[in-house]
């Protein structure tokens, strides 16, 4: 068996040539991925157009899922690339696979569970993420964790997670679960119906003291600032996430961020016009 399915395999080398979807599935770094079903994947018509996107050993990549391909069908040699391209394979037709009906039932249990982490961001309260790509092009993006709460996101903790293509995920999964599962979209304010037990939580009234802090002492939270930089520039600069489902924006959220932006347009004009009176 090659070094690098030695490195990461979790069972011996008849548990890889028996069963492969099981072997990958279970190796570490994989935890994302939820299981394809077979019958998804012998139907050819779901599989249209992906021997574009896996030019070589197609055929030996499909049969390797498949467990259609014994080791002696195979030379050593090709046993790496062939291996290669049923990795690419199977993402891509996982990315196919979670936006349907039971794919996405199946993600969901596992967004119920919190197996792709939770938000950092304190004041989303430990909402679940989903993963999501920024690309549905394979090998330009790696795999993102979008929170519905704030709206945002965030890369991956595990540098195994991390170094995930987010092809393999699309980049319409997310948003499409929470229009088909309405019910699970979480609030934008108080607690969430998913957040956990927090232990270990500051003291309250420590943070009122800082902000008191710096109201009173404004040059303290200045410290170690450097030149000056046009607020209203910086606000214009900020980028944001914009949800879409088949590259069109969802429709409600779109509805909101154009509010949001006319709202900072109105904002930042105001912020020009100071800067203007004050010659900076």
């Amino acid at each position: 068996m090659r070094r690098a399915v030695d490195e990461i395999s979790t069972g011996s080398d008849s548990d890889y040539s028996k069963c492969w979807t099981s072997w990958f599935l279970s190796s570490k770094g994989n935890e994302y991925f939820c299981e394809v079903e077979e019958d998804f994947i012998v139907d050819r018509f779901n599989l249209t157009g992906l021997n574009a996107e896996v030019p070589q050993y197609y055929s030996q990549a499909l049969d390797m899922i498949t467990d259609n391909l014994e080791e002696d069908d195979i030379q050593e040699e090709l046993r790496t690339p062939v291996d290669s391209a049923a990795r690419l394979l199977y993402g891509l037709i996982h990315a196919r696979w979670i936006i349907t009906a039971r794919g996405l039932a199946k993600m969901l249990e596992k967004y119920k569970k919190a197996d792709f982490g939770r938000c950092p961001r304190v004041l989303c309260q430990q909402q679940p993420l989903l993963p999501v790509g920024l690309s549905d092009i394979p090998y330009e993006k790696t795999v993102k964790l979008y929170c519905g709460r704030c709206e945002d996101i965030y890369s991956p903790k595990s540098a195994r997670h991390g170094s995930i293509d987010g092809a393999y995920f699309g980049t319409s999964f997310p948003h499409m679960l929470f229009l088909v599962y309405p019910a699970m979209i979480p609030p934008k304010a108080g607690p969430s119906d998913m957040t956990g037990v927090i232990a270990g939580l500051r003291p309250e009234g420590e943070g009122s003291k800082r902000s008191r802090r710096g109201r009173e002492d404004p040059e303290a939270l200045a410290e170690g600032v450097g030149e000056y930089v046009s607020t209203a520039n910086a606000a214009m600069k900020a980028e944001r996430y914009r949800p879409r489902i088949f590259g069109f924006q969802v429709h409600e959220v779109a509805k909101l961020q154009r509010w949001q932006e006319a709202v900072r347009d109105r904002q930042v004009a105001k912020l020009e016009e100071l800067e203007d009176q004050q010659g900076l």
